[in-house]
């Protein structure tokens, strides 16, 4: 069979597949949910399950959208409607590519409004707005930025706008270039706020909070809520890592190279619990608090720590660079098909779509 090429363009390596599909792996789930739902369900008995569930499910089925991606170098519909018709079967297969990419703007439509809550904490703590803010204070802010639909309108149209800019320019201008510029950035602010972490009086409650065997936590439920984010935090069934898969160079190893993406999508929510928790046992407050753990309680300690506010600005805008990666990959495929089913260009087809 003759080798494929995707009219979009191809990633420039391995590696730059592997930082792609981690950030697409990489956003508000990790930063946020997977640390707390790892703390209510066991500690490091959920970690176990769910690594179970990453390499038993979720690898495999990682692996196969990936090769189906590769393979027809096209976006999911059209890959889909490929593999079909190469295994003599019905091309209706296609339309598990339009639920995947239903799915994917469907996120969107809500991932860019949490998103704009993010950018908008960005500038508060930038700004020293919440600085020695009581919790009543920081809970009346976040009220209030709820009840001011101009200034959500705003923040998130603002966000809306940059992820149009970068899925705009392609694959190797848009996509490729904010990969190599995001992702080591989001590691970087990872490790600093990580070293912040271990300074706090809290490190140790965090660590145990995080990682202490408690099998008795373990139920089906449990498994459950394991096996679902393994799909959630991996962009499985929404179509991006097909649409990623169809740029991946010809030579690369899917095994490995997938293993290395769910290695560091797993590794960047282990080490955020980590910067996280300490902070919040250290001004003793509640890990449970729910949405309201970052936008609320959050702010609260950084404003009581030496520091806090420059660090609380860099916790936000990891937060913002792991939506905004994630973001793009969520749009990434729906253009991919509007350029390829309806010969449109890429500015026109991003904007159409946003």
């Amino acid at each position: 069979m003759q080798e494929k090429t995707s009219i979009q363009g191809s990633w420039a390596s391995r590696w730059i597949f592997i930082m792609a599909a981690t950030g697409s792996a990489v956003g508000l789930g990790n930063i946020w949910k997977f640390p707390y739902i790892t703390g209510e369900n066991g500690g490091g008995a959920f970690v176990l399950v769910y690594l179970v569930c990453i390499l038993l499910v979720g690898i495999p089925i990682m692996m196969t959208e990936v090769f189906i991606g590769r393979r027809a170098r096209k976006n999911p519909i059209h890959a889909l409607e490929d593999v079909a018709e190469e295994s003599e079967t019905t091309r209706a297969w296609g339309l598990i590519g339009v639920m995947g990419m239903l799915s994917g703007v469907l996120i969107f439509s809500f991932y860019s409004v949490v998103a704009g809550w993010v950018l908008h904490y960005i500038k508060a703590m930038a700004t020293g707005e919440l600085a020695g803010a009581t919790s009543e204070q920081a809970g009346a802010a976040f009220n209030a930025l709820l009840a001011d639909p101009m200034t959500l309108l705003g923040w998130h149209t603002l966000f809306t706008i940059m992820t149009i800019i970068v899925v705009a320019r392609g694959v190797n201008k848009g996509l490729e270039t904010a990969t190599r510029i995001m992702m080591p950035a989001l590691f970087v602010l990872l490790l600093v706020l990580f070293g912040y972490a271990m300074t706090t009086s809290g490190f140790s409650a965090g660590w145990h909070f995080m990682f202490d065997f408690d099998f008795s936590k373990i139920t089906w439920d449990s498994v459950l809520v394991a096996l679902g984010h393994s799909f959630f935090t991996l962009s499985l069934g929404m179509g991006t890592i097909m649409a990623y898969g169809s740029y991946m160079p010809k030579k690369a190893s899917i095994g490995s190279t997938v293993l290395a993406i769910g290695a560091l999508d797993t590794l960047v929510a282990l080490v955020a619990g980590l910067c996280i928790f300490p902070i919040i046992f250290a001004n003793g407050m509640d890990p449970a608090a729910g949405p309201g753990l970052m936008f609320i309680s959050l702010p609260v300690a950084f404003g009581q720590m030496p520091g806090g506010q420059f660090f609380g600005f860099l916790f936000f805008v990891l937060v913002g660079v792991a939506a905004w990666t994630s973001a793009i990959s969520l749009m990434e495929p729906t253009v991919a098909y509007l350029v390829e089913r309806f010969k449109m260009g890429r500015w026109k087809a991003s904007i159409l779509l946003g």
